[in-house]
């Protein structure tokens, strides 16, 4: 997705670091992302703001999140930090912006843990604020397949690139994670597919990583079925069945389950492996 076809809006907000599920604190920097992913579970916090806009084709820049970041980091409590946790910290705007390598300044500052999760190759601009932190960096790697990449994620970094950045984290002696997934049933959830990416991941060394399957949180089913009728409209039908059909549904997650964890076993990784359920 080019830049020039999403929209940048710059808005303000009162609050930044906030409580969440998924940590003591999450931030996010942008409403929105660039990177456009069709699987993107964060849909549903732009569902009011952005009603009826695709996914990917608008971004909303918080452009005082630093300032904020700055008064609240003085009154709360010191935690574990998110950061992204619903878009991606470093999408392309964050070039000109700095907004997130700002945010993520000032936390360490303060002496707060931060978890990242990202798809682009932009983070490496920041290894080295993270490497003087107590940072766990974490890098999203879907697919090998380079040409189906650019469909499902077409704003976020090459697959290589992830896979390299995670590699120049690791030689930095930043904690390391990769997230696997989500993994496309009959597209990119082969016993092939399963194991380059865990050799991959192997031979970089990472501390841990976690494998997810696509699961159809809010508006992703639509843009799922958008991108299958345009590359795999064989397929329709098969995924009405996994996802719509108890019957099947369970066997093809409980045959995905045994599959990954039989790759992993096999390659000794199963001490690592967290299987998202």
């Amino acid at each position: 997705m080019e830049k020039s076809s999403i929209r940048y809006r710059k808005i303000e907000c009162k609050s930044l670091l906030n409580k969440s599920g998924l940590s003591d604190y999450a931030i996010n920097c942008y409403s929105g992302c660039g990177h456009g992913c069709i699987y993107c579970y964060a849909r549903f916090v732009t569902r009011y703001t952005h009603p009826r806009e695709d996914w990917g084709s608008f971004v909303d820049i918080k452009e005082n999140a630093p300032q904020v970041l700055a008064r609240e980091v003085k009154k709360k409590p010191v935690g574990n930090v998110m950061l992204s946790s619903v878009c991606d910290g470093w999408q392309p705007i964050e070039k000109d912006t700095l907004l997130t390598r700002q945010c993520l300044e000032i936390l360490l500052h303060y002496r707060y843990t931060v978890s990242t999760l990202t798809k682009s190759a932009l983070a490496g601009r920041d290894l080295d604020i993270m490497a003087d932190g107590d940072v766990d960096f974490g890098v999203t790697v879907t697919t090998l397949d380079e040409k189906l990449a650019g469909i499902i994620e077409p704003g976020a970094s090459a697959p290589q690139e992830r896979l390299d950045l995670l590699q120049t984290a690791k030689s930095k002696g930043i904690k390391t994670y990769a997230f696997i997934g989500p993994l496309l049933p009959l597209i990119s959830d082969s016993e092939e597919d399963i194991t380059g990416l865990l050799k991959a991941i192997k031979e970089i060394g990472v501390d841990s990583f976690l494998v997810d399957k696509i699961n159809l949180r809010y508006g992703v089913w639509p843009a799922l079925t958008k991108f299958l009728r345009q590359y795999h409209p064989d397929l329709i039908d098969e995924y009405r069945k996994i996802y719509f059909d108890a019957a099947t549904k369970a066997a093809y997650f409980e045959g995905f389950r045994t599959k990954v964890s039989a790759t992993a076993r096999k390659l000794g990784l199963d001490d690592r492996m967290t299987l998202c359920t």
